[in-house]
């Protein structure tokens, strides 16, 4: 039971308000379901085929979000703002968003806290990129 918070849910070690939006910015791409293109359209008061057509692109066969350039990391997701590095679409966000992560764990958010405290720095950012073998 010790891994069950007070709400009934599982616990979960990590605090992503902390996070400088590093999975919005390591991963290359946010699919985008129907329903995701239909919130966002929703959100900005523009058609459907609009916000396909601004905030998505394809990548292979599957409709992602776009990308933009990023001080921080290469890129980052479209919708991050790179100055407080919060959503600036939180309740408009795609499903794969609000499912992240599916673990009561985040590596990063570990790696984080352990270099704030080895740094004795609250606000130390530890810069790591993936590299995925094919």
């Amino acid at each position: 039971m010790g891994d069950i918070s007070s709400n009934g849910k599982k616990k979960s070690y990590y605090d992503c308000v902390d996070c400088p939006a590093y999975c919005c910015s390591v991963y290359e791409r946010v699919q985008v379901t129907p329903r995701d293109i239909r919130r966002l359209a929703k959100y900005f008061g523009v058609t459907e085929e609009v916000a396909t057509t601004r905030y998505t692109k394809m990548y292979g066969k599957e409709r992602v979000l776009r990308r933009k350039k990023d001080t921080m990391f290469e890129e980052t997701c479209q919708f991050i703002n790179t100055e407080t590095r919060g959503c600036t679409i939180y309740h408009a966000r795609p499903a794969v968003c609000r499912e992240f992560p599916t673990t009561k764990r985040c590596a990063y958010y570990d790696l984080l806290s352990f270099e704030r405290e080895q740094q004795d720095d609250p606000k130390v950012i530890p810069l790591v990129k993936i590299t995925f073998k094919k």
